[in-house]
């Protein structure tokens, strides 16, 4: 790793700063994760931070170390969720103005939490369709206003703030008594004698721009060098993932926003540098599998989390041999997650694991059709969710457009077999087809 670094990042200083600003969030031992894998998970809760995500690390740690005259003259941000609740409540915080652009289609939730963790020391601009076109203005408006910008991962003092998570992780690990248990955990010795935990051998850290990887990995190949750190990324915004292929950041044409916490076009240039000197492995992560990790925190665990927040634990799955037996840390970046998306994640949840499917169906325009449809071709468990048919004037057949809902994957050739075996006419609609975006 380029000493270098090491000399600009003072993980010491951060944490020292933030001391008084940040909650020091629990690292809890997960007792369900850890029995599904037969290894030891806790996951460091920074869902619980202030303002919900470890973005306010980064902000306050680089706003605190300006200068009063660059305070005084007020600073800029461009954000559409965590990074400017962090960029508000450090302003509030630090007594300065500052100015959040936002695109035009964030939503209200989250320019409301903006403003309520800044109050009368930020003003929110909505400019712009699409985060690179806000960034853009936000960057503008800086220089022509000589203020300050404070990005959101690129810079070493973000870099720092977000650093002090792993300084918290290994701390915590070292002084088992700071590790949160359910007292029904604490009583048992599954899966290891309380007390012998003996650090990290794994450390899962979802990457959007590289802000927490770069830090946390930093931190971690300086005082824990034996920890493999793993990064993880949605697999519809692979940034850092193909900037490493490419030995370089590179900006992707397009990029799948589900995962709002984490999906940037190109990564940092400092963030790419240091990453590619701590990161052990670089992971994706389908959008379907992160969401079923959602519904299986909050249902299984009382936990919520935002998409950005699931990445280190949707992971697991892939690496369950290489982790089995091993003490494992997951980041759980932030909770930021609004309660109107709650049918999208479900939706996309049961897509991905095969239990929801969409088709148009041509029924024959006769009395009797659509029961006979019901009573032989769906099965005992198989459930039709929507429901969409417009009767034709003078046609043979009707279209419907149906979703179904089904009880096991394995009943999805069922179904198949038996629309064939009744000649129903069908067209089934897939995530990737133009109609499926356009119908469902």
């Amino acid at each position: 790793m380029d000493t270098t670094v090491n000399t600009i990042l003072n993980f010491a200083d951060a944490a020292q700063r933030l001391k008084s600003v940040v909650n020091r969030t629990p690292l809890t031992f997960n007792l369900n994760l850890s029995k599904k894998y037969q290894c030891n998970i806790f996951l460091k809760r920074e869902d619980l931070q202030v303002v919900r995500s470890y973005k306010l690390r980064g902000a306050y740690n680089m706003m605190s170390s300006l200068s009063a005259e660059q305070l005084q003259r007020g600073v800029v941000c461009a954000s559409a969720g965590n990074h400017a609740q962090g960029f508000a409540y450090s302003c509030k915080k630090l007594n300065c103005k500052g100015v959040v652009f936002m695109p035009v289609i964030t939503p209200n939730q989250k320019i409301s939490q903006t403003k309520m963790f800044g109050e009368d020391n930020v003003t929110v601009k909505l400019v712009g369709d699409t985060f690179d076109d806000c960034a853009i203005a936000a960057k503008k408006y800086t220089e022509e206003n000589n203020m300050v910008f404070i990005p959101p991962f690129d810079d070493y003092k973000i870099i720092e703030g977000q650093g002090t998570v792993g300084v918290e992780i290994l701390e915590q690990l070292n002084e088992e008594e700071n590790i949160s248990y359910q007292s029904s955990e604490r009583s048992s010795t599954y899966p290891f004698p309380l007390g012998r935990i003996g650090g990290a051998d794994f450390l899962f850290i979802p990457v959007g721009g590289g802000g927490l990887s770069a830090g946390v990995g930093t931190y971690f190949k300086t005082f824990s060098p034996k920890t493999k750190i793993i990064g993880v990324e949605p697999e519809g915004a692979p940034s850092m993932f193909e900037a490493l292929k490419a030995g370089h950041p590179v900006t992707l044409d397009n990029i799948e926003r589900f995962v709002d916490g984490a999906a940037v076009k190109r990564v940092g240039e400092i963030t790419f540098t240091v990453c590619k000197d701590v990161l052990d492995d670089m992971h994706l992560v389908p959008e379907g599998k992160v969401c079923t990790t959602i519904l299986k925190l909050y249902n299984e665990d009382a936990i919520v989390v935002e998409p950005a927040g699931a990445l280190s634990i949707a992971a697991l799955d892939d690496y369950a041999a290489e982790i089995k037996g091993k003490n494992v840390v997951c980041i759980i970046g932030g909770g930021n997650n609004d309660i109107d998306r709650m049918q999208e994640i479900k939706e996309r949840s049961l897509q991905y694991e095969g239990l929801k499917h969409y088709f148009l169906i041509r029924f024959a325009q006769r009395p009797g059709a659509l029961k006979e449809f019901v009573n032989h071709v769906l099965g005992e468990n198989d459930d039709i969710t929507r429901f969409e048919y417009m009767q034709k004037h003078n046609k043979e057949t009707g279209p419907a457009l149906v979703g179904i809902e089904l009880k096991t994957k394995e009943d999805y050739e069922v179904l198949l077999k038996k629309l064939d075996q009744y000649h129903i006419n069908y067209t089934e609609l897939k995530s990737g087809d133009n109609a499926f975006g356009y119908l469902v």
